[in-house]
């Protein structure tokens, strides 16, 4: 499919660096960013399907690094079905496991874990809810593993290893495991702050200075965040990729915004949700935590904007995540919501309020286009200006 979006606004990158691109259109084909920049004479004219953007804002599809799916789109958790689409309406086009602990009866030995973490990530490479992307298949870190099963996962495809919720004696014993997943060249996360499970143990930024992953989840809590001597600690003394996410600490949180800036870091500064969980189901979370930082701290908002997209891609090793040309088509259209105090998206997320969402585009294909059913109407008329694809791309209205 080929898809054009014209008549944009303002296109936000997703790279903190350079945040805004020049152009007014964009055409995607094929599943992939094949042209940013102001439109050609007739280049819309050969597209499948072209989305007027009436002025609207363009950014890459948001990245939540931290969801805690099972199997298909539900949560025990919360025992809710369909919340991953629904996140989709918050324009959040790709989601990264961090770990299925939440699965029933759970395994903990270490057949089991390995067999949960491949089962995981091969029922999701086909099944995209709502059109979402979802990287799943976190080996969770159990006390009996050893390094041959970790070059044995790795050569079945599991990517991800999430340390934090093992049955360990102390986070210390997380240190050899960790250090295997890296050698296999898994991308390794840990659970940071207070327990937030029974059975789980209090990780500190001394536990993670020695088992040195690549990203501490959740560093501003999830929900209790570390003591905070330990945050200067991770900025300044580690290259540890620094995760917040919307189910944590909000003080914390606007403290490591300020400190990652300061301390000329803020590549590894992420956004993530920590949700499902005992914070419940936030399929504006995403969205909520930008705004948190670009209205009550003096961050840019094109710079909380590419921490929930670019700077997650490059952590990850992902396609996404940037407005670029060869990248992959994950895309969202925002606004100003009708009956707001602004005008477009990103004055609104300044001003601390929550955009519409009014299309999103994953892997080239509209998923819907006009509203989402989870914010207020645009106050742009976002549309299908024309359509060789016989589908409706509307959204069903809340």
């Amino acid at each position: 499919m080929k898809v054009a979006i014209v008549n944009i606004d303002v296109i936000v990158t997703g790279d903190w660096r350079e945040p805004f691109a020049a152009g007014n259109t964009i055409i995607t084909e094929d599943g992939k960013i094949a042209f940013v920049g102001d439109e050609p004479a007739n280049l819309a004219q050969d597209c499948d399907v072209v989305i007027d953007a009436a002025g609207a804002t363009v950014i890459p599809g948001l990245i939540d690094s931290q969801i805690h799916n099972t199997f298909g789109d539900y949560t025990p958790r919360q025992k809710t079905v369909g919340f991953l689409e629904s996140y989709v309406h918050g324009g959040t086009t790709t989601s990264i496991s961090a770990s299925e602990v939440h699965v029933p009866g759970r395994p903990k030995d270490p057949e089991g874990v390995k067999a949960l973490a491949v089962a995981a990530m091969k029922c999701f490479e086909n099944y995209r809810p709502g059109g979402m992307r979802v990287h799943a298949g976190s080996i969770i870190l159990e006390p009996g593993l050893v390094e041959a099963d970790f070059a044995e996962i790795a050569a079945k495809g599991v990517w991800l290893a999430k340390a934090g919720f093992g049955g360990v004696l102390t986070p210390y014993d997380y240190v050899p495991m960790i250090g295997w997943a890296r050698k296999y060249g898994m991308i390794t996360t840990v659970h940071t702050g207070g327990s937030s499970i029974p059975g789980s143990s209090g990780i500190w930024a001394e536990h993670l200075m020695a088992m040195n992953p690549h990203v501490s989840f959740h560093v501003n809590g999830g929900p209790v965040a570390m003591p905070e001597a330990g945050f200067a600690k991770m900025v300044y003394e580690s290259d540890i990729a620094l995760q917040v996410c919307t189910a944590g600490n909000l003080r914390t949180l606007l403290l490591l915004g300020d400190m990652v800036r300061e301390a000329d870091v803020f590549d590894r500064f992420l956004i993530a949700t920590d949700t499902p969980t005992g914070s419940g189901i936030m399929p504006l979370g995403m969205l909520y935590t930008i705004t948190h930082l670009a209205s009550l701290t003096d961050m840019p908002v094109e710079w909380a904007i590419a921490a929930a997209t670019g700077n997650n891609a490059k952590v990850y090793g992902l396609n996404n995540g940037f407005v670029k040309v060869g990248c992959d088509a994950d895309l969202v259209i925002l606004d100003a919501c009708v009956g707001g105090s602004k005008d477009n998206a990103l004055d609104a997320l300044r001003n601390g309020d929550i955009p519409a969402v009014a299309a999103v585009i994953t892997d080239g294909i509209p998923r819907f286009v006009g509203r989402s059913r989870n914010t207020p109407a645009p106050m742009k008329t976002v549309r299908v200006a024309s359509s060789r694809v016989v589908q409706d791309f509307s959204a069903a209205a809340h």
